[in-house]
């Protein structure tokens, strides 16, 4: 019989405890904030009087309030606890996904997806931090590697059922969302807070300094050069997916004159090559004495992919080239969230880990806002599918080039300096 060691290495295991099962059930959910949306964006065009260019904004809608909510998320879960902000944001999440499937009102429906973005700011962090508090080593790897296993699983699977749906009716993806309701009943029941027996923990309750105290180290650790310069890097990845994510049907249909169907078996595609790539998280940090040649290789696999996917002829060459795209996506925010999680005290931990994933949701906000504003641009010039593929390669590679560009700094930073 084929073992957990076997599949992910020495720290397979982890598998069986149930506080990280728990955790990965969780991360079911957030996963579908965009990647539901992708295969069904066309679809959407008509019921709530959208264009184009302007359809992109039910990303942004969604990836807009976490830059501001996440790191109040981190200081509450530094604060309060995990398990409180992670049962919040599941109720809030799914209840605001799911009411948008009852409006054509397009307004109401970007309200509701700014709300459930708010919601989500307490879910992901909080499962990426708890991960740190229960874990370390390589033995986190593999854990964050598994959790990312988990999103890529949820993003194969439910975008497929999703362009399904909706060709019986738009609503239809939408009331998946409804899910987050047993699921954080489930968290409630039987999660174990990871710091109720932290020192740090009790300090912070019980004084009101704590906080300023708290805000000056996380200040003074995020300005030495290799923690900033790999909170940066660990934002990119993240524009260049969600520019995946929300011109995927377009592309598709409009460009290779492919289906919703089709559109949805590349998000499918991409999410089970991250999903593949980020099972091997653990073994890769155990190979490498540096992880930062993974990395870069991850980057350029990450924006090459997507340039390929862009450029392509056919969906089945769009499809290899996701594919390609997932597998640096996979490795590239495993590898980041390992990293960062011990770059911190358990005191900024969720300080920390919400301050980067905060930057990560602004990269996934102003991509399809950026990838949008050069398609509109380009168009009279060089038509609306030149636009398309100019704007998707320009973004792929700043951004690719640009998180290279923070490893090397990173690593190259003095002992002293971080």
């Amino acid at each position: 019989m084929v073992s957990l060691r076997t599949l992910f290495g020495e720290n397979g295991p982890v598998l069986r405890d149930q506080n990280y099962q728990l955790l990965l059930l969780a991360n079911i959910l957030p996963a579908l904030g965009t990647a539901l949306f992708s295969p069904v964006l066309d679809a959407l065009i008509e019921p709530f009087g959208a264009s184009p260019s302007s359809i992109g904004l039910f990303i942004s809608a969604f990836t807009a309030p976490a830059i501001g909510v996440i790191p109040v998320a981190g200081l509450l879960a530094d604060r309060w606890g995990r398990k409180p902000l992670l049962v919040t944001g599941l109720v809030a999440f799914g209840s605001t996904g799911t009411a948008i499937a009852f409006t054509t009102d397009f307004s109401v429906a970007l309200g509701l997806r700014f709300l459930q973005g708010a919601g989500f700011a307490f879910i992901t962090p909080v499962i990426i931090t708890s991960i740190g508090d229960i874990y370390g080593g390589t033995a986190e790897a593999t854990a964050q590697g598994l959790r990312f296993t988990t999103s890529g699983l949820s993003q194969t699977f439910f975008p497929f059922l999703a362009g399904v749906l909706v060709a019986l009716a738009w609503q239809y993806p939408l009331l998946l969302y409804a899910l987050a309701f047993p699921v954080a009943a489930l968290v409630y029941v039987r999660f174990d807070e990871p710091t109720a027996t932290s020192p740090s923990r009790s300090e912070s309750v019980t004084d009101g300094g704590t906080t300023g105290r708290s805000l000056r180290d996380l200040f003074e650790l995020v300005s030495r050069r290799r923690v900033w310069a790999l909170v940066i890097a660990r934002c990119l990845p993240e524009g260049i997916w969600i520019a995946f994510l929300t011109y995927n049907s377009i592309i598709v249909v409009q460009l290779l004159d492919g289906t919703p169907v089709q559109a949805g078996v590349l998000t499918g595609i991409g999410s089970l090559s991250y999903a593949g790539a980020a099972t091997q998280a653990g073994r890769i940090t155990a190979v490498f004495d540096e992880r930062l040649y993974p990395l870069v290789g991850a980057n350029l696999a990450l924006g090459g992919g997507f340039t390929a996917m862009v450029l392509a002829p056919s969906v089945v060459v769009g499809a290899v080239g996701i594919a390609v795209t997932g597998c640096g996506f996979g490795i590239t925010l495993s590898l980041y969230r390992s990293i960062i999680t011990g770059l911190a005290p358990t005191s900024l931990r969720g300080s920390l880990v919400s301050l980067a994933e905060a930057g990560g949701r602004l990269s996934s906000t102003l991509s399809p806002i950026v990838v949008g504003g050069i398609i509109a641009f380009a168009t009279p010039v060089f038509g609306f599918e030149s636009a398309v593929r100019v704007a998707g390669v320009s973004v792929s590679l700043f951004l690719s080039g640009g998180g290279v560009l923070c490893l090397l700094l990173a690593y190259s930073a003095p002992s002293a300096d971080g």
